[in-house]
């Protein structure tokens, strides 16, 4: 009976048609927007840990290959990495926008890993430190040593999504040809470990970048 009153009502009312019509379409407008949107949402990185993680892990590729070029050493040669400590004054440099200067005004030239840095990463504005450790004695026992870190090249503190990486380079007494042990222990604060071999000290090298 109620059936047949709704058709009756539909018959006698046309525009009553037209509105349902309306309604049904504009419903499967919006289930259709509905099922798109999270869709979308879910094959696309929209979210901002995804696009960091996605940083991070270039950072992290880019890094090691530079370091992994710069100890790369032939036979009988030393790596640009090690000529690179040898050759430090101690100081440390920051980018200027044109090159690395100390806070005397000295600009850091003969580095390879500055040049590196350069081309490579300031180039794409990515921030960048490199720092230097190495074994110490410790102040309160000679049995026992320390790490000891210094800046080698310093432009900030790094972001929480910041990436290192790491290198470590062996040091011996014939790594000094033509240079005084001496000077360099005075610029750099790196002593010999172990004045009775051949032995020097090990040096790592730690590189931080990250995104401004």
């Amino acid at each position: 009976m109620l059936k047949k009153k709704i058709t009756a009502a539909f018959k006698s009312n046309p525009s009553a048609q037209i509105y349902t019509l309306e309604a049904l379409m504009a419903l499967l407008l919006i289930i259709g927007v509905i099922i798109f949107t999270v869709q979308a949402t879910s094959l696309t990185p929209l979210t901002s840990s995804t696009a960091n993680a996605h940083i991070e892990a270039q950072l992290q590729i880019l890094g090691q290959d530079m370091l992994n070029s710069l100890d790369y050493a032939e036979y009988g040669q030393d790596s640009p990495l090690k000529r690179d400590i040898l050759n430090w004054d101690g100081a440390y440099y920051t980018w200027d926008s044109c090159e690395y200067s100390s806070v005397n005004g000295d600009v850091l030239t003969n580095s390879s890993t500055a040049e590196i840095l350069k081309t490579v990463a300031a180039g794409k504005g990515i921030a960048h430190n490199v720092e230097v450790a190495w074994l110490r004695e410790d102040l309160k026992d000679s049995h026992k040593y320390t790490y000891r870190w210094e800046k080698y090249i310093y432009n900030g503190e790094p972001s929480d999504n910041a990436v290192i990486i790491t290198k470590r380079i062996l040091l011996s007494d014939t790594d000094f040809p033509n240079m005084d042990p001496s000077s360099f222990r005075q610029n750099t604060g790196i002593r010999d470990a172990d004045t009775g071999t051949d032995f020097y000290n090990v040096v790592d090298v730690k590189l931080t970048l990250w995104r401004m």
